[in-house]
């Protein structure tokens, strides 16, 4: 239900907010339906001689922020996989819409929306389909809470009365309100993941594809399966040529591999979005694994150990450079010891040393180099 619900839900929105024609429902007749009911006396028809003037709504985006949503819309980039080509469904010289599926329209209502419309609209519409956006969001999150659910469950209806504050009342049909109850169905099924229908319909569409006599539809798809597992199975031998198992993806994030010339940072990573900088328990993780993967970083290590034990041997004359493994090995358990002997449990032991023995043993050398 709330894949067709979010399809509807999002067509109604992009069609009233970039007024396309045919699709908007800020219409004729909805402006007679608020004269009607007596209510926004701003939007009603303006009677000026022989016709009448529509007065614009604040909810509709002039021409020049139609064009500016539309380019935010054709330069916007998502990972493989996660969103189809959605600027093979948009002509920005008619700012219409056309071929929308229904996955477009999921992220289209959960993503692009919230983040294109920002600044374009008046505060309170944008947070008010901000907040609508993210209720779909967390409705089909990979894993769902029930103090979460309980809380959309409240929230879901102060979002609808927002909403018609804002867009006419012909906006609201039986789609819209279906989102009230879309928490207790998610409480009584569970994660979404489980009861929409986007893998079986990308499935079906697959197998029509590859119906090639309609006579026997079921010898064409089993035909068709056996050559695409055959292809498949081929496909992993063939390195010289281009499968999609060693195709680049679309958004590549850098063009040149080679100038990482350290091997644990040249396997490639896709950035998406703005980064952020802060300093957390997992940089040292991270330096852990590059100590003991990278072998650029070997020769480093043992200069800088030869170093310290250098300087050992000048203030220790009883020590040599030739027992610098069973000290270093001594140290790493003379750490572990004091840890089990502060309480800390055998199963938290290697975290534990992964993240604290360099520090310690940072200490450790500079105590014996004061003593």
């Amino acid at each position: 239900m709330s894949c067709i619900l979010k399809k509807n839900v999002c067509e109604s929105l992009l069609g009233t907010i970039l007024d396309i024609k045919g699709k908007s429902k800020d219409t004729v007749n909805a402006r007679l339906d608020l004269a009607d009911l007596k209510i926004r006396k701003e939007l009603q028809l303006q009677h000026s001689g022989d016709s009448y003037d529509m007065p614009k709504a604040r909810y509709t985006l002039s021409k020049s922020k139609k064009t500016q949503f539309c380019n935010f819309l054709q330069e916007a980039k998502f990972p493989d996989g996660y969103a189809s080509n959605i600027q093979r469904c948009l002509n920005p010289d008619s700012i219409k819409w056309q071929g929308l599926k229904t996955h477009d329209c999921h992220i289209l209502l959960q993503r692009i929306i919230p983040a294109g419309l920002r600044g374009l609209l008046d505060d309170d519409i944008y947070q008010t389909l901000a907040e609508f956006g993210k209720f779909f969001r967390e409705l089909c999150s990979q894993k769902l809470n029930k103090d979460i659910l309980a809380r959309m469950k409240t929230e879901i209806p102060v979002i609808l009365c927002k909403l018609e504050k804002i867009f006419p009342p012909a906006f609201f049909y039986v789609m819209v309100h279906l989102a009230v109850h879309l928490p207790d169905e998610a409480m009584v099924r569970g994660p979404v993941q489980f009861g929409w229908m986007y893998p079986i319909e990308r499935h079906l569409c697959t197998l029509k594809r590859s119906v090639r006599n309609k006579a026997r539809p079921e010898g064409s798809i089993a035909e068709a399966y056996v050559a695409n597992e055959a292809l498949t199975f081929c496909s992993r031998y063939m390195d010289d040529v281009e499968t999609r198992f060693n195709r680049l993806p679309r958004n590549v994030g850098f063009s040149d591999q080679s100038a990482y010339t350290v091997d644990v940072f040249g396997h490639g990573v896709n950035l998406i979005g703005a980064f952020d900088l802060s300093y957390s328990e997992e940089l040292d993780k991270l330096a852990w694994y590059v100590l003991h993967n990278c072998d650029q970083a070997e020769k480093y290590i043992k200069y800088v150990l030869k170093s310290i034990f250098c300087i050992l041997h000048l203030f220790l004359n009883d020590f040599q450079i030739s027992n610098l493994l069973i000290f270093l090995f001594l140290s790493y358990r003379m750490f572990e010891d004091e840890l089990t002997a502060s309480g800390v449990a055998t199963a938290d032991l290697e975290r534990r040393t992964e993240q604290g023995f360099g520090s310690w043993f940072r200490n450790y050398v500079s105590i014996l180099l004061l003593s």
